[in-house]
């Protein structure tokens, strides 16, 4: 059963239709962020938008795919931003449900897709030939994302009902960061003593 849906994953039909939908995916997403973008320091656009460019990297390890091809670096950047921002969104929006917010049917959208981020880029892991210094790469821009967005406030907007926890919010970030990290590792880790 798990050869047959890992030999599924790798058809060429099956990647193909899973890059369509993260391209529409990560042009709805910057699009999502537009007004923000709109108000933010030239020197920090490249941090503001999370989610989608989490699901651009995954379109170049796709289309890699496609062709046959390997790209380790742009894979340890895409396993590990997808599994922490597909979690991220998901825990935001239901701490904003858990402090009043109405959750509404793009809400459910959004917890769809996310959690489909995450799940996608872990599906992947036995396809990828991530090495140590590719997520050490990976860890040194996660972290420091991570000081731009909470030391310099240019975090995802998060709603009202839930901005008054915003240390707290930064706190578990960072923690996500080294649980998404250390996943990747782990799978990767465990894929590569198969192959030897």
């Amino acid at each position: 059963m798990v050869s047959y849906f890992l030999n599924l994953i790798g058809q060429r039909w099956f990647l193909a239709l899973l890059l369509i939908i993260n391209v529409f995916g990560t042009i709805y997403g910057y699009i999502w962020y537009a007004d923000q973008l709109a108000g933010t320091p030239p020197v920090f656009l490249i941090f503001v938008p999370d989610s989608p460019t989490a699901s651009l990297f995954f379109c170049f390890v796709l289309a890699a795919f496609l062709f046959g091809k390997n790209i380790p670096l742009i894979e340890a950047f895409a396993a590990v931003t997808l599994l922490k921002y597909g979690i991220w969104a998901v825990a935001m929006i239901l701490a904003a449900a858990a402090a009043g917010t109405p959750i509404g049917i793009l809400n459910y959208m959004l917890i769809a897709s996310h959690l489909g981020m995450a799940v996608q880029g872990l599906l992947y892991s036995s396809y990828y030939r991530i090495k140590p210094w590719h997520l050490t790469v990976v860890a040194v821009w996660t972290l420091h994302n991570d000081v731009i967005d909470y030391i310099y406030d240019m975090h995802p907007w998060v709603a009202s009902s839930i901005q008054p926890y915003i240390q707290e919010i930064a706190y578990f970030t960072f923690w996500l960061s080294i649980f998404s990290l250390l996943t990747v590792y782990l799978l990767n880790k465990n894929f590569n003593n198969r192959r030897i």
